[in-house]
């Protein structure tokens, strides 16, 4: 039977399964539940020093309906912030949970101001709690841009840079880079991360979307106030493109560890990023829609998957398809070549028929 266990920048994780940073994991209590469900691993909701500057409004989420299937939810939008939680609050809680769940892997999302004694404050303050490693939220794109945070940061890829080498010069535990979408070629600011010392990447974040108009109204959706902004889309939706993403990472940055995102719901789509170079998959969206529960068919899922396929661990699995990836120029030229290999053979063929035909009336004939 396969086994579900990896080892990634040193945290061992008993399946490759994690709850990503968002509601799922946005206190103590949720994140225990987790744990006992099954789950590998949690990035639990993103922190910061002052959450005094962190105010949510309500509503904050908007659901893209299949056409002619309202209840099936394609792809949903947030314009929720990180924690409005005290970061002290914060501070027990993962340390009781580090307590209760001492060989579960427990990663922290931490995002900060443009400011090096920020980054190495949260750093220093965060991982003294015995938490397992540390996400670092480059990438959320909406909110708090004013404090260049977020994806503000991580579309600089100058700046991904130094504030990775900030936390590098205080951190005792791997730290992972998480990545924007929302820029044209994903790879840059990847490249800079891990130039930067980190040790892993996490990719993606959400994208930039309206989710859609309210026609009645004519308010673009989700509506506060009668006004709304651009929000973070995620859920299946968005999978092909976080799979696309992840792949240009994997081949820019070889040797980065990648926890990848995007649209996960089944076993199945999780096997398909494992494939292109993740080490672990985060579930954020699929687990709001579909309960914690979802752990069980996740893991079974692809401990079916790999069984019949014969891949003895997660491991074998990573980056499997990368190498099958080329330029169109280059698709083109392996098309041409098997046209060739195959006008070749069709000769070959037709010269042997012609042979056999030729050796059968000879024998025929003198007979």
């Amino acid at each position: 039977m396969a086994s579900l266990a990896i080892e990634v920048n040193g945290m061992r994780f008993k399946n490759p399964f994690l709850l990503g940073s968002g509601p799922p994991g946005t206190n103590g209590k949720v994140i225990k539940r987790s744990f006992s469900l099954g789950w590998g691993g949690i990035v639990c909701k993103t922190i910061s020093l002052d959450n005094s500057k962190v105010v949510n409004v309500a509503p904050r989420y908007g659901k893209l309906h299949a056409r002619g299937h309202k209840d099936e939810v394609i792809g949903f939008q947030n314009i929720e912030l990180i924690s409005d939680r005290p970061f002290a609050t914060w501070l027990e809680e993962l340390a009781d949970i580090k307590r209760e769940y001492p060989d579960h892997m427990l990663i922290a999302s931490v995002m900060e101001e443009y400011r090096r004694d920020a980054w190495h404050e949260i750093i220093e303050r965060t991982q003294a709690t015995g938490i397992d490693g540390i996400e670092l939220n480059l990438s959320c794109p909406h909110g708090l841009p004013e404090r260049k945070m977020g994806a503000a940061m991580g579309q600089d890829p100058q700046i991904v840079e130094e504030v990775c080498g900030w936390v590098k010069e205080v951190a005792k535990v791997p730290v992972w880079a998480k990545m924007t979408p929302n820029i044209t070629d994903p790879a840059v600011p990847a490249m800079a991360a891990m130039r930067g010392g980190a040790d892993g990447i996490s990719a993606i974040n959400t994208i930039l979307c309206i989710v859609g108009v309210n026609l009645e109204t004519l308010r673009p959706m989700p509506t506060v106030e009668g006004y709304t902004e651009p929000g973070g889309y995620s859920g299946q939706a968005v999978r092909p493109i976080a799979l696309r993403q992840v792949m240009q990472i994997a081949r820019a940055c070889p040797k980065a560890t990648i926890s990848g995102m995007g649209g996960i719901e089944t076993a199945e789509d999780a096997a398909q990023f494992l494939l292109l170079g993740s080490h672990t998959v985060q579930v954020c969206t699929g687990a709001m829609l579909q309960g914690y529960e979802m752990i069980e068919g996740l893991c079974n899922g692809l401990s079916s998957f790999m069984d019949r396929r014969g891949f003895a661990s997660v491991r074998d699995l990573v980056g499997k398809s990368l190498p099958y990836f080329d330029t169109h120029a280059g698709l083109v030229a392996r098309q041409a070549e098997a046209k060739r290999e195959h006008a070749g053979r069709s000769d070959r063929d037709a010269h042997t028929w012609k042979g056999d035909i030729a050796r059968e009336t000879k024998t025929l004939f003198t007979e």
